[in-house]
């Protein structure tokens, strides 16, 4: 048998190839003269082995490289079936042919075929493997776009987000984001049995400093008084512009004394070395914790307050536009 496959090798092999060649697919994977003499050259070798190679290791190795291989240079499995099967074919005619004991050489024939099956199952089993590691690697590229993009329009939407709770000149909270964080301070507050204040501030005479001086040098005032909430304010305290010439902040763990007899005199003092044109009317009021209000009947308390000390602020300053005068209650 091996020697009558050494003899018919080179027919088998042209037999082979002539038929190939003329597959316009096969055509355009070979290319070129080299690597179809270097095709030659690897099918001489396996119909070799096919009849002398002992089935070890080093056997199934070569067969799952062969299947990396076809894999790599993309060959159409279809494409690969269909040779493997033609040289079956070829094979099975040529033992027929030169064993006389037809029985016999059919006998071989199907040895050979499962033995050829056997390989091609390591062959597809490498191809398959490779094919499901590229899909495992594309799935992998495609979560981390998708984790990627769900960051991106996380962080778009937190920035969108807090862009609408800010108010664009002082970069303080706005009267939105009161109503919004200020409920929840509140009644963390009342939950932790703590007393909460609330500051509402308003610029005196701004309107008419404003009209005299223009907006530009009034939205100055805005932008230095909120520069000095920011300045004295603990990183719990809360600060929110509340329109116009009003802010508020929100004080947890603080009591209305504290408030007037700390918070307000740093406030100006701070306001003070920015300008020291400018006088503010603040009101206070506290929630709990002996009786807790709501944070809006808070505020309208600290607003009342508010316009208590500015009508005091006119009545001594007789109406002289914000000129520094701080009153506390």
């Amino acid at each position: 048998m091996k020697n009558m496959i050494g003899r018919e090798l080179d027919k088998i092999v042209n037999q082979f190839y002539e038929h190939q060649t003329h597959t316009p697919d096969v055509q355009n994977l070979i290319g070129d003269s080299g690597t179809l003499q270097r095709l030659i050259s690897a099918l001489r070798q396996y119909i070799t082995d096919l009849f002398n190679k002992e089935i070890d290791l080093d056997y199934v190795e070569h067969r799952l490289r062969i299947g990396l291989v076809h894999k790599r240079i993309g060959v159409d499995p279809k494409l690969y079936l269909s040779a493997v099967n033609y040289l079956k074919v070829t094979l099975s005619e040529t033992i027929k042919k030169n064993i006389s004991d037809q029985n016999y050489a059919v006998e071989l024939s199907d040895i050979l075929e499962r033995l050829i099956e056997f390989d091609v199952s390591y062959v597809f089993d490498t191809y398959i493997r490779s094919m499901m590691n590229e899909i495992e690697i594309e799935k992998n590229k495609s979560n981390m776009y998708v984790n990627d993009l769900e960051s991106l329009v996380q962080e778009r939407t937190k920035s969108l987000k807090k862009m609408t709770r800010l108010d664009p000149l002082t970069n303080l909270y706005n009267k939105r984001a009161f109503d919004e964080f200020s409920n929840r301070l509140f009644s963390d507050a009342q939950q932790r049995d703590e007393p909460i204040s609330l500051l509402y501030i308003d610029v005196d005479n701004f309107k008419e400093f404003n009209d005299e001086h223009g907006h530009e040098d009034g939205d100055s005032v805005l932008v230095a008084v909120s520069d000095s909430m920011r300045g004295v304010s603990r990183s719990v305290d809360l600060c929110f512009r509340m329109g116009g010439d009003e802010f508020v902040v929100v004080m947890p763990s603080c009591t209305k004394e504290d408030a007037s007899l700390n918070y307000i005199p740093r406030l100006m003092e701070n306001l003070h070395t920015i300008r020291n044109d400018i006088s503010l009317s603040i009101g206070v009021a506290q929630s709990g914790p002996q009786h807790y209000i709501s944070n809006t009947d808070t505020l309208t308390r600290a607003d009342k307050d508010m316009y208590l000390k500015k009508k005091k602020h006119a009545e001594a300053s007789n109406k002289q536009p914000l000129k520094c005068v701080v009153t506390k209650k």
